[in-house]
């Protein structure tokens, strides 16, 4: 019981410490070293890597997470597949060694794509990093809270929020519960029957 609390407790600190320093604050960090998550399709990162090179020069080290083979076009860096991390312990081996790293600039792909979410999240969560969004256009914004107009937008286009889907976006959200507890006493009665049936 005490080092699941001191585990809470440290991680609660440490979610306080990033959002402290960095989402309630304007900050470009130098991109010296930076690791991309690439949580959604190749082809985002095919454009995105040549121009992180172009942009901050060919001393900036990339390194990359991901679940696919190969690498980007044009990537040099250190690679962490997701498959090689299945255990818990592995993934908190994981963490430890990108947070010794010292990366200034993470930038995780939200691509509206079921590619690696949980990874993105907790590494995001994690790693003492500033959070740069990268987009399925290869566009980019700093996870903080002076873009929140443009992350909102961001997040309502991926829930279909947006024009002409936001009605029936609105009706399902609506309707799950009910949907939900009609399932639950579909498989009730369902158990019931054959319980009654067997004995």
């Amino acid at each position: 019981m005490p080092n699941f609390v001191a585990r809470v407790s440290f991680e609660t600190q440490l979610f306080v410490n990033w959002s402290l320093r960095y989402f309630f604050r304007r900050y470009g960090p130098p991109f010296t070293r930076v690791l991309l998550v690439e949580s959604g399709s190749r082809s985002v990162f095919d454009r995105v890597v040549p121009r992180l090179f172009e942009t901050h020069g060919e001393g900036m080290e990339l390194d990359l997470v991901t679940c696919h083979a190969g690498t980007p076009a044009g990537f040099r860096g250190r690679v962490y597949r997701v498959q090689d991390y299945s255990t818990s312990a592995a993934r908190r081996g994981l963490y430890a060694e990108l947070a010794a790293r010292d990366f200034t600039v993470v930038g995780i792909l939200c691509s509206n794509e079921p590619i690696m979410t949980k990874w993105k999240w907790m590494l995001a969560a994690r790693l003492p990093a500033k959070i740069l969004v990268i987009n399925e256009n290869a566009d980019s914004l700093w996870l903080e809270g002076a873009n929140w107009r443009p992350l909102a937008h961001m997040a309502r286009v991926h829930w279909g929020l947006t024009g002409a889907s936001v009605g029936p976006a609105i009706v399902r959200i609506l309707l799950w519960p009910f949907s939900l507890a009609y399932l639950l006493l579909y498989a009730a009665v369902v158990h019931t029957k054959r319980r009654i049936r067997t004995s």
